[in-house]
């Protein structure tokens, strides 16, 4: 698709939310190769310039990985829990896949407050700014540890979004378990057909059928659809393509892969 290729290949600033499926199996265990697949191919983006931002999920499915005894637990403290352990285990496979690049990385764990007070607003753009501009590449990931309802994000969609929004971006990618938007849920019906571009998300959510959500992730079409509604406000296109494909970035800029590019 020539709308995605032309992008990806215009863009210098690109916020990607890696989805729970792109860096997990079928069992929900963590992906080592397909989470290093999809540093090498962000790495040969640096290597020509580019500046990237990443907003994670995966940190319960890290921490179910590192205390499996847990994964049953339905309470609330041993979520948050599993989630703290998690984060040290996600930036660690992060920090281990950039480290062959040469590459540093930070984490920057957020909550809705830190977006609606104006002085931590600043400070996050700030550390964002210094941190890319310096070639690290910020990892983002809600602060799920001691998030509760009140100061909840809710999901990495919006977060990417929001993300996005602070840091002037050229482009959102959002990695998911599907190709994109279709017009039905293409997991219980066949006949479902992928939109390719949007440019009227009004019109979209009139025309298309949005239940469904995965079992490891929390977002839907819904959370997607508000995200490319919060980013195309402040110009900015997003793309929305299966991250559960190898070499998924380096495809969709060549062509050989498309998903659903939404135009401010």
């Amino acid at each position: 698709m020539k709308a995605i290729e032309e992008l990806i290949e215009s863009s210098r600033k690109i916020v990607v939310k890696i989805g729970s499926h792109a860096v997990s199996d079928e069992a929900g265990h963590v992906n080592r190769e397909a989470m290093r697949s999809i540093v090498d191919q962000m790495n040969q983006w640096m290597k020509r310039g580019k500046r990237v931002i990443i907003v994670s999920s995966g940190a319960g499915i890290c921490g179910i990985a590192a205390i499996n005894k847990w994964r049953r637990k339905d309470d609330i403290h041993y979520k948050q829990a599993l989630c703290s352990i998690g984060q040290v285990e996600l930036m660690m496979l992060y920090k281990e896949f950039f480290a062959e690049h040469g590459i540093h990385v930070g984490q920057i764990l957020l909550s809705a407050d830190d977006f609606e007070n104006p002085v931590r607003n600043l400070h996050i753009r700030n550390t964002l700014f210094t941190l890319v501009d310096e070639g690290v590449v910020p990892i983002i990931n809600e602060n799920d540890s001691v998030s509760v309802d009140e100061i909840k994000i809710g999901d990495n969609d919006t977060l990417s979004a929001l993300t996005a929004n602070l840091w002037g971006a050229d482009l959102l990618i959002l990695l998911s378990d599907i190709n994109g938007i279709y017009d039905k849920n293409p997991k219980i019906d066949p006949e479902a057909r992928l939109i390719q571009t949007v440019m009227d998300i009004d019109r979209l959510e009139k025309q298309i059928d949005m239940n469904g959500t995965s079992a490891f992730g929390t977002g839907g079409a819904i959370t997607k659809i508000a995200a490319a509604r919060s980013v195309n406000r402040m110009g900015i296109p997003m793309i929305m393509a299966n991250g559960t494909k190898m070499d998924i970035l380096s495809h969709l800029e060549s062509g050989q892969e498309t998903g659903t590019v939404f135009l401010p």
